[in-house]
């Protein structure tokens, strides 16, 4: 009769291991492009106020550059990977990041400044859609939501401590610093590229992002996540705004919540898509994302604003793993970076187009409303992702019954 270590020690045997030296390599890229990245998005807008002639509007324009340059990246990764390999193309994005940078140290022209923001633009796309399609070759399908769930924690660290570091950084040691050090972290993480498989990881003929884009399986999912990041480009960009003067800790609190919940719902929704599936947990995830943009429509009531804030952030997490993890599973290795690309995309794009129709629509109607308005447009992508879990199961079913 066999104990129960024994039956234990199977069952260990039976799960492919995770962590690999691989993916520990793909660890450092992850964290030197997330590193370098977060370290100056809110410093560089700074740099550019601060230079002769600077101003708010001077701010958003190299914001809007880099995000332009991000998403325009994100979309010609593909082509660029299906010419020279996954691990070259994410090296070249590192290298994108890192070097251009150190521009910023001799030059606060506003040219410069724009240049600078595009290429790191580019660079940043590059390390997402090569990267990501890099870890889904290197995490074992039987374990493939744990993985992107434990990547997407390595990803989200940096994001958390560099943001605010960096203004702090800016502000005691100044500019020059913040961006050699942001330079140098991108650069040096590129040592751990060659440890990367290289093409072999990809091979097959390639899937066309725009047929991607048109085909159900994962134009389904690519919309469903972007209506989630409508909300959380809303509200990263206008809870500051919405909540009365004077209650900046409720607004920090808020956003602190709102992160931690998103990572922690993120790992354990990649967890039990292992073992239930990923469609089933597309619909929850809308609609606690959904509920608490709603809750957060309460913004003179402290307490509302950050539950609202902590219930959108688990949902939203939710959402991430759920997305991905089930259109990783509806492609060949050779359509990873299509789904790589169609992700992002749809997370970049969707922060920024709810971040400016959210202002045109809160001017008419005042905060309160248009967090309403939002709940309700977020609560329409659960149509498409009944439709979308109803036909994943009449999908496997039918694949019973040819088995029988």
């Amino acid at each position: 009769m066999a104990s129960s270590g024994d039956s234990e020690d199977r069952v260990a045997e039976a799960r492919p291991r995770l962590v690999t030296r691989p993916l520990l390599l793909r660890f450092v890229t992850v964290v030197g492009s997330s590193a370098s990245f977060y370290l100056l998005l809110s410093v560089v807008p700074a740099y550019a106020q601060s230079a002769p002639g600077g101003g708010s509007d001077k701010a958003g324009l190299v914001t809007g550059v880099l995000m332009l340059a991000t998403v325009t990246g994100e979309l010609i990764a593909p082509w660029l990977a299906a010419r020279c390999g996954y691990r070259v193309l994410l090296g070249a994005g590192l290298l994108l990041l890192g070097a251009p940078t150190l521009a910023l140290t001799v030059s606060q022209s506003m040219a410069c400044i724009v240049a600078v923001c595009f290429v790191r633009g580019l660079g940043f796309a590059f390390t997402l859609v090569a990267g990501g399609t890099l870890t889904a070759s290197l995490i074992p399908p039987e374990r493939r939501g744990e993985g992107l769930a434990l990547i997407g924690v390595v990803a989200g660290v940096p994001s958390l401590v560099g943001l605010p570091l960096g203004i702090w950084l800016a502000s005691h040691t100044g500019y020059t610093p913040v961006c050699a050090a942001a330079s140098l972290i991108a650069l040096v993480s590129i040592a751990a590229v060659p440890g990367l498989p290289g093409r072999e990881a990809v091979s097959g003929p390639p899937l066309g992002i725009f047929a991607g884009a048109r085909s159900g399986t994962l134009g389904r999912p690519t919309a469903m996540f972007a209506v989630t990041a409508v909300g959380a480009g809303i509200v990263v960009t206008f809870l500051p705004l919405a909540v009365a003067p004077g209650h900046s800790g409720v607004v920090a609190a808020a956003l602190f919540m709102q992160s931690a919940a998103a990572t922690a719902s993120r790992w354990f929704a990649g967890r039990r898509a292992d073992r239930r599936g990923a469609a089933a947990l597309v619909v929850p995830g809308l609609a606690a994302s959904a509920t608490g943009v709603l809750i957060v429509a309460l913004t003179t009531v402290p307490v509302a604003v950050v539950a609202g804030a902590a219930v959108f952030g688990a949902g939203f997490g939710i959402t991430q793993s759920a997305t991905i993890t089930l259109m990783y599973s509806r492609v060949p290795a050779s359509g990873y970076g299509t789904v790589s690309a169609l992700w992002n995309v749809a997370y970049d794009a969707g922060m920024g187009i709810g971040a400016v129709g959210f202002g045109a629509v809160a001017g008419l109607t005042g905060y309160p409303w248009a967090f309403v308005l939002t709940a309700l447009l977020m609560l329409t992508a659960l149509f498409p992702a009944w439709w979308d879990q109803t036909a994943a199961r009449a999908q496997r079913a039918t694949g019973r019954e040819d088995r029988r």
